[in-house]
């Protein structure tokens, strides 16, 4: 039985610093579960920290900054990691980043939001590749995938490793749903739009195999304040989806969804963890954000849901 750290406490890495993975993603690598996630200090925009067992936690390295290196690619992007003002380089934002390994490529590859740092108009996705899962990545810049906006966002690997990117769109009015091509450095297909005018944001994908069930995490947009999360399930990714289902309680126990991670226990049986924000607030109350891990459990509809624990034991 492993205990993990204390729910809605701020979490301490190996050093007792606080674990600054706010928006975050977790990769499974060569026995280690990597924890990404947006850290907004100085001139930092993705950190990434591992663990063998999900409770002590290594910081490894600011993964992208404002001096991180730049290329271009085949797609046409923006370039920019920061922009001029008075002589000095000030931060733009990257939010929600997550992360995919493709073993043809043998890429780490980045996905994430990107906006100016002034307002919330650009509304485009980034990217960022790595040969490691904790080097220096390599910003290869930000577009509007077909044109369209793109906000919070996640990404997703299903049965046929076909990768899939779905972010906010049309002014968070709804949730396109991309394919990626083979190197998950571009999109290949809009697969769906979902939920259209119900503005949903903070989407977390996840597949459960007994059931054949792809389960679609998403909150409301009230800013950083929380609110009702809810569920939605679909057979295929392009199909018919569900209604939206309530997931936890009306302010899904005061955090916003980061992602869901499986997890093989030691007995092979594959369980889901919800792992959700705890925003602090606007200005300097972001850097108080705490993380919640709740197992997910699933009634005799197959809905989703969370119970409330001090503690999450797996």
């Amino acid at each position: 039985m492993i205990r993990l750290q204390p729910n809605g406490t701020l979490w301490t890495d190996t050093d007792g610093n606080p674990i600054h993975a706010h928006g975050g993603h977790m990769l499974v690598h060569d026995g280690y579960y990597y924890w990404y996630g947006e850290d907004r200090r100085d001139n930092i925009y993705v950190s990434v920290y591992r663990s063998e067992n999900l409770v002590d936690w290594e910081f490894r390295r600011h993964v992208l900054t404002t001096d991180s290196p730049c290329e271009g690619y085949r797609v046409r992007t923006d370039l920019s990691l920061f922009r001029e003002a008075d002589g000095k380089k000030e931060k733009v934002n990257i939010e929600r980043p997550k992360v995919l390994y493709n073993a043809k490529t043998k890429k780490f590859v980045m996905w994430a939001h990107y906006e100016n740092g002034q307002n919330y108009l650009d509304a485009r996705a980034c990217i960022a590749t790595c040969d490691t899962p904790d080097g220096d990545f390599v910003y290869h810049g930000s577009f509007n995938p077909y044109g369209n906006m793109s906000r919070d966002c996640t990404l997703f690997i299903d049965n046929e490793n076909d990768a899939y990117f779905i972010s906010a769109s049309r002014d968070n009015a709804d949730l396109a749903v991309y394919r990626l091509t083979e190197d998950y450095m571009n999109v290949d297909r809009q697969v769906h739009t979902l939920f259209q005018g119900e503005f949903r944001e903070a989407p977390a994908l996840f597949y459960r195999r007994n059931n054949g069930k792809y389960y679609l995490l998403s909150s409301w947009c009230t800013g950083w304040a929380p609110n009702q999360g809810t569920c939605a399930t679909a057979h295929k990714l392009n199909g018919r989806w569900s209604l939206n289902h309530p997931f936890g309680d009306k302010t899904t126990f005061d955090s916003q969804p980061a992602f869901v991670l499986p997890y093989v226990k030691e007995n092979g049986e594959t369980i889901f963890l919800y792992f959700g924000d705890r925003w602090g607030g606007n200005g300097d109350q972001y850097f108080t954000s705490s993380y919640i891990v709740l197992p997910i459990r699933f009634d005799e509809f197959d809905h989703a849901y969370i119970n409330w624990c001090d503690v999450c034991e797996i």
